[in-house]
């Protein structure tokens, strides 16, 4: 199997910062290829292939914001993680909000930004090999479907229950794959980001209990962060489920906010 080293795309005008960020993740496993301007990085972007993107939030010429933007017309699926001092931290939410992953205060501590850098890396270096796996096994499909599905129905005896402690999270109609890491919704498979997932399982976990904006963040990415900043990260992942999951996510009726607590998942 491929190394999960991946590699990384860095943006950032200051040139000893880009080079210290470069051995950090280079010490790490990482391949890192970088970038001083917003123009340059979308020229890398459109040329090779990136696990993920370090982005400083304040860049001469297009910004930081300008750049996401178009990156997220290019990708939505690569992790954008924004560098960003104490006093852009509003900035740094607004991005979250634009679709950036995460951010990272400056100045920037190397232990953090190499456990964010791996766990993101990982679950995109992960799920580019099980499409690989997936399409190189085409032909297998239809049965691989049969069998899963007579694995749900045997599991299924009892809605609300978890059919399997190790791996099948059931909620009514919403089956979770923790092995496989898929999700279906009335055996409808459901297109979730990696990171979206692990806040789906946080909430079918606690359903139909509220989840706390904390309580989602700290569980779905391991993150412990102000309730105001919790909030703006679980925004974001809460607008792509309910895209998935509600037939209307302007009037949801699955995932439902709880104003000034959290979030609760309803599923019969």
């Amino acid at each position: 199997m491929k190394s999960l080293g991946g590699n990384i795309l860095l943006i950032d005008d200051e040139a000893n910062l880009r080079q210290t960020l470069t051995r950090i993740l280079q010490r790490s496993g990482f391949e890192v290829t970088t970038a001083a301007n917003g123009e340059e990085a979308l020229h890398r972007l459109a040329n090779n292939p990136f696990d993920l993107v370090l982005l400083d939030i304040r860049l001469p010429g297009l910004s930081g914001l300008e750049v996401l933007e178009r990156i997220r017309k290019q990708d939505v699926r690569i992790p954008v993680i924004l560098l960003t001092a104490h006093g852009s931290l509003q900035s740094a939410l607004d991005a979250i909000r634009l679709g950036a992953t995460d951010y990272i205060l400056k100045p920037v501590n190397p232990e953090l930004l190499v456990n964010r850098t791996q766990a993101l890396v990982r679950e995109q270096v992960l799920h580019r090999r099980r499409l690989e796996i997936q399409n190189q096994i085409e032909a297998l499909q239809a049965e691989l479907k049969a069998i899963e599905q007579g694995m749900v129905e045997r599991a299924a005896p009892d809605a609300g229950v978890p059919a399997s402690k190790d791996r099948y999270l059931i909620r009514g109609r919403l089956v979770i794959d923790l092995q496989a890491r898929r999700a279906s919704l009335a055996e409808r498979s459901l297109e979730l980001a990696p990171s979206t997932f692990d806040y789906l399982v946080v909430l079918a976990r606690h359903a139909p209990d509220v989840v706390s904006y904390q309580t989602l963040v700290a569980e779905a990415q391991n993150y412990l962060v102000t309730p105001n900043e919790a909030r703006e990260l679980a925004k974001w992942h809460i607008h792509g489920l309910r895209q998935a999951l509600e037939i209307d996510p302007q009037m949801p009726q699955l995932i439902l906010n709880v104003r000034g607590a959290g979030y609760r998942l309803i599923v019969d």
